[in-house]
């Protein structure tokens, strides 16, 4: 199948752009679940790393102090402070004596002032840490020699660490973003590609569904199930095909047979001519003809003489052949359009349409007994054969098919007693 033979536009919601659909739902929902999983744990990481690096640096400058907290040497403390407090985050550091009273302290703009440790938990504070979304506060115990001198409180912002994460979270999400648009394209593509051949069987399916083609065939590009499933749709529209012209055979077998039938229905198995069930649709059709366009018609009703005596002195076969020839007679001497048919037995009909006038089926009558009477020889035996004919007119005599045919058989039997041989025509009602 060429590009140009069928394939009609995809549909609006077709399978690419479905399966396209689906599998780009999946892909968002696990790059943002990956995406929010990460950022959460870049932010636990990044302020764990932060409270973990607040808590040396509180040991230390608590080291630092401890010989000041021993000596009372608030300058030297508070020099130690400020110097320490060039560290960005830093919010507050604080030196609390074991009573609670504060020895030093450095504290940043705005920073609120921190709790004051009791002194019954000096002792407890090495691990003391409270950690926010927005802050950390360390505790930490200032010992000299193993002797808890003092506290050192040590607060920083997470603003900066809370900073960083999300330009790294919006970052990551533009890429993301980014690497979404492309997967969007990229699988679009190679499920259009990897789906080609299926769409193709489903246009071609619906192009032989619209025009009952079935002589096209699906290509099969690959051994995969789509492959497998071309195969067998090709296999199926080959028999569809073969069934298709199997069965149009069969229709014209049957449609020449019925015709045929309808022909040795309407026709008299042994002289040929058409038979009274013909005669009786022709008559109606002429007669209706006659009366719509006023042409006069003759119907003739003829009875053979002495055929009783031939077929009980020669036989029913004598008899057979005797109206074989006579039918030959007959159709010898009247008009191409003249319909002659056989009624049964020796009984014949004959249709004479468009007549110019009466005297013309007279004489054709007549012509007609003269060719029945020539001498007729069956099997060397003479056969003493003759014809009566009666003769009525429509719509003279009749305008209805049966009453037609009543007249003429009447007349024909006017014509017996008038000595057979003859024939008469119909009398009017009146005469």
């Amino acid at each position: 199948m060429t590009e140009s033979e069928v394939l009609p536009a995809p549909p609006s919601d077709s399978l690419v752009r479905r399966l396209t659909r689906l599998n780009l739902q999946l892909l968002s929902v696990t790059m943002l679940l990956t995406f929010v999983l990460l950022a959460t744990a870049t932010w636990y990481v990044a302020r764990g790393r932060q409270v973990h690096a607040a808590q040396l640096s509180a040991q230390l400058l608590a080291n630092s102090v401890s010989p000041m907290m021993v000596f009372a040497d608030r300058p030297a403390a508070q020099t130690e402070l400020e110097a320490f407090s060039r560290r960005s985050d830093l919010l507050l550091v604080q030196v609390q004596t074991p009573a609670g009273a504060v020895f030093a302290q450095w504290q940043a703009g705005g920073a609120a002032a921190p709790r004051v440790a009791p002194p019954v938990a000096m002792d407890r504070l090495a691990d003391a840490t409270r950690v926010t979304m927005q802050e950390l506060e360390v505790w930490e115990p200032i010992r000299l020699k193993d002797e808890v001198v003092g506290v050192l409180v040590l607060r920083e912002s997470l603003a900066g660490l809370r900073m960083a994460v999300l330009t790294i979270s919006a970052v990551a999400a533009v890429l993301i973003a980014l690497a979404i648009l492309v997967a969007w394209r990229g699988l679009l593509l190679v499920q259009r590609r990897a789906l080609a051949p299926l769409v193709e069987l489903s246009r071609l399916a619906e192009h032989i569904a619209r025009e009952r083609d079935y002589g096209k065939r699906a290509t099969v590009y690959r051994r995969d199930e789509v492959g497998r499933l071309t195969e067998r749709f090709n296999d199926m529209l080959k028999r569809i095909e073969v069934w298709q012209a199997d069965l149009h055979l069969q229709l014209e077998q049957e449609q020449e047979a019925g015709q045929q039938f309808q022909r040795l229905a309407l026709k008299d198995s042994l002289t040929g001519l058409p038979n009274r069930l013909f005669f009786q649709g022709e008559l109606q059709r002429y007669l209706a003809a006659s009366v719509e366009h006023g042409e006069l018609m003759a119907l003739m009703f003829i009875d053979l003489d002495n055929f009783k005596t031939v077929n009980d002195k020669h036989g029913h076969d004598a008899g057979d052949e005797v109206l074989c020839e006579v039918s030959r007679r007959m159709a010898g001497v009247v008009r191409s359009r003249d319909v002659l048919c056989r009624l049964g037995g020796d009984e014949f009909a004959l249709i004479l349409p468009a007549l110019p006038d009466q005297a013309a089926a007279e004489q054709l009558a007549q012509r007609l007994i003269d060719a029945v009477r020539v001498t007729l020889t069956i099997r060397g035996e003479v056969m003493p054969i003759g014809a009566t004919v009666g003769l009525a007119f429509a719509p003279v005599d009749a305008s209805d098919a049966t009453d037609l045919l009543n007249a003429s058989d009447q007349a024909m039997y006017e014509a017996k007693r008038a000595g057979k041989n003859t024939f008469r025509r119909a009398r009017h009602a009146d005469a």
